[in-house]
C-alpha cells in the first residue's frame, strides 16, 4: 500500500518540522514538502494540526505469563491489540525457561506463543540457572537468533533468580559476545526473610507487600548489579527503577563512563504507596514488584528523565483479573504480581510529561521509542522517522481527551491501576509496517501479522 501523509508536524528525538511523508513497501520512501498525489497513491491522510511520532516501543512486557494463579490475563493477541490503541507498535517480551530446559528450546516455545501478536515483537532471554551448556546457548542466541539482551533476576531465588556468582558468569559471556544484560534489582534473600517474618506474625494483607520490598532492597541490588557489570565489562540495563536512592548509583556509574541504562514505568511516576491503604479488592490490583513508592520517589524519577539518567519508559505490562489476584486473598505472598499499562503509556507521559512542561516533545519521543530502539539493536528501522526506516507511525490527536477506565480499555482485565485518570492526547491514525491499522481511532482489523524482529 502506498500512503501519502500531508501537512503533519513530524517529531523525532532530535527534530520538529512540518513535512509530508510518502510510504510504500512497508517503509518510509520520502520525507519532503509538497509531495504530490498521483495514481500510485492508495490512501492520502491529511495530518494538519496533528503530530507524527515514530511507533512506540515498549521494552518490558509480560504477555501470557504463567503463574500459580494462571496465565497473566493478556495473551499476545489481546495485549498487542491494547498496545496499538496506545500507540505502541513494537514490544519486547521475555523468554523464561523451566529449570533443566535449554534457552533455545524455551525461545522456540515462546515464539510459537507469540504468533498471534498483531504488533512486532522480540524477546529478552532469561538464564534461570547456569549449566555446562549456558555459555554456548547464549552465544548461539546472539549469533543465530538475533537476540542481544538477557534478563537476570536478583529476586525470586527459589524459582528464576540467580546468585551473584552465576550473575557474573552470565554477564561475562554476554558482555564478551556483544550483548546486554537487563536486571531486576531487588535483594531476593532479604525480601524472603521479611515476607516470611510478616506472615509468621499474621501480617498477610496487601499493605505488607511494599513493607517487605523496601527501597533499600532495590537500591542495594542496583549498586551490586552495577558493580558486577563493571567487573564483567558488560552493558547493563536496569528495569523498572522505582526508588529515589537507586538513581544516585545509576548516575554515578554513567558519569564514570560505565554502560548503564535505566528504565522506569508510568506507575512509578504517577502512583504512590497510598494505594495499599484499604481492603483487599481495592489494594490487590496494585501489588506489583517493585511496589509503588512515595511521592518523593515519583518526583525524583521525573527529574531523572529530565536530566537523562533514565533512558526509557516501559510498562512491565502484566495484568491479572481480580479473581486471579484473589489467589492471595489470605496471604499477600501469593498475590500474582503485575498490572497493565501498555495501552496508556504514551497518553500518560504526554499528559503528565509534555503538557505539564516537564519534558519537550523530542524527549517524549526519545523515551517512548528511540532510546529503546538504540539500546536493543532495533535502530534505525524502528524508533525513527527517516527515509528507509520502517513505516511505523502515529498520527497523534493533541486535543483528544480520555478518562481511563476498565470499562472502556482494550486490555483483557477487569481492573485498571490508572482508573479515572484523565489524559489529553491520543492515537488518531496508526500505521504499522506501511499498513493503516487504526483509522480515526478505530482498529480496522485484528487480522494483522506482527513480525519477530532480529536485532543487532
Amino acid at each position: 500500500m502506498n500512503i501519502l501523509i500531508k501537512n503533519g508536524t513530524i517529531i523525532t528525538s532530535e527534530k520538529t518540522f512540518k513535512s509530508d511523508i510518502l510510504i510504500g513497501n512497508g517503509k518510509i520512501l520520502k520525507i519532503s514538502n509538497h509531495l504530490k498525489s498521483n495514481n500510485t497513491i492508495d490512501k492520502e491522510i491529511n495530518a494538519e494540526g496533528n503530530y507524527i511520532f515514530p511507533g512506540g516501543i515498549d521494552p518490558h512486557v509480560h504477555m501470557h505469563l504463567p503463574t500459580p494463579a494462571g496465565f497473566s490475563s493478556d495473551d499476545f493477541l489481546s495485549g498487542s491489540k491494547a498496545a496499538l490503541f496506545g500507540g505502541t507498535t513494537t514490544m519486547i517480551d521475555f523468554v523464561t525457561p523451566r529449570k533443566d530446559q535449554s534457552l533455545i528450546d524455551a525461545l522456540n516455545e515462546r515464539k510459537k506463543e507469540a504468533l498471534n501478536s498483531i504488533i512486532d515483537y522480540s524477546f529478552h532471554v532469561s538464564p534461570v540457572e547456569w549449566t555446562k551448556t549456558s555459555e554456548q546457548e547464549i552465544k548461539s542466541i546472539i549469533q543465530d537468533e538475533g537476540i542481544n539482551s538477557f534478563k537476570i533476576y536478583m529476586a525470586y531465588k527459589n524459582t528464576i533468580g540467580l546468585d551473584d556468582e552465576d550473575i557474573l558468569k552470565v554477564m561475562k559471556v554476554v558482555g564478551k559476545a556483544g550483548g546486554i544484560v537487563t536486571s531486576h534489582c531487588e535483594l531476593g534473600d532479604d525480601i524472603e526473610k521479611l515476607r516470611n517474618s510478616f506472615a509468621e506474625n499474621g501480617n498477610l494483607s496487601p499493605e505488607f507487600h511494599p513493607k517487605s520490598r523496601s527501597p533499600e532492597m532495590e537500591f542495594k541490588a542496583v549498586k551490586k548489579a552495577i558493580e558486577l557489570a563493571k567487573i564483567a565489562d558488560c552493558p547493563l540495563y536496569i528495569v523498572h527503577v522505582s526508588a529515589k536512592e537507586s538513581l544516585k548509583y545509576i548516575k554515578k556509574a554513567q558519569q564514570e563512563g560505565q554502560k548503564v541504562f535505566a528504565e522506569t514505568c508510568p506507575h512509578y511516576l504517577l502512583l504512590n504507596d497510598l494505594k495499599y491503604k484499604g481492603g483487599f479488592h481495592k489494594t490487590a490490583p496494585f501489588v506489583l514488584s517493585p511496589p509503588l513508592r512515595k511521592q518523593e520517589d515519583n518526583e525524583a524519577l521525573w527529574e531523572a528523565i529530565i536530566d537523562g539518567t533514565i533512558q526509557t519508559i516501559g510498562t512491565d505490562h502484566c495484568p491479572f483479573m481480580l479473581k486471579q489476584k484473589e489467589f492471595g486473598i489470605n496471604d499477600f505472598r501469593k498475590i500474582p504480581n503485575g498490572a497493565g499499562g501498555i495501552e496508556h503509556r504514551l497518553a500518560l507521559i504526554y499528559t503528565f510529561g509534555v503538557l505539564e512542561n516537564k519534558i519537550i516533545l523530542n524527549r517524549f519521543v526519545d523515551i517512548i521509542s528511540t532510546q529503546a530502539a538504540k539500546i536493543f539493536g532495533l535502530y534505525p528501522a524502528k524508533g525513527e522517522i527517516a527515509e528507509n526506516s520502517d513505516a511505523d507511525l502515529i498520527i497523534w490527536d493533541t486535543e483528544k481527551e480520555n478518562i481511563i477506565s476498565a470499562k472502556t480499555h482494550h486490555q483483557n482485565c477487569d481492573t485498571n491501576i490508572f482508573e479515572n485518570i484523565k489524559t489529553k492526547g491520543a492515537v488518531k491514525h496508526l500505521i504499522k509496517n506501511g499498513e493503516i491499522v487504526i483509522l480515526d481511532g478505530e482498529l480496522l482489523s485484528e487480522k494483522i501479522k506482527g513480525n519477530f524482529l532480529k536485532r543487532s
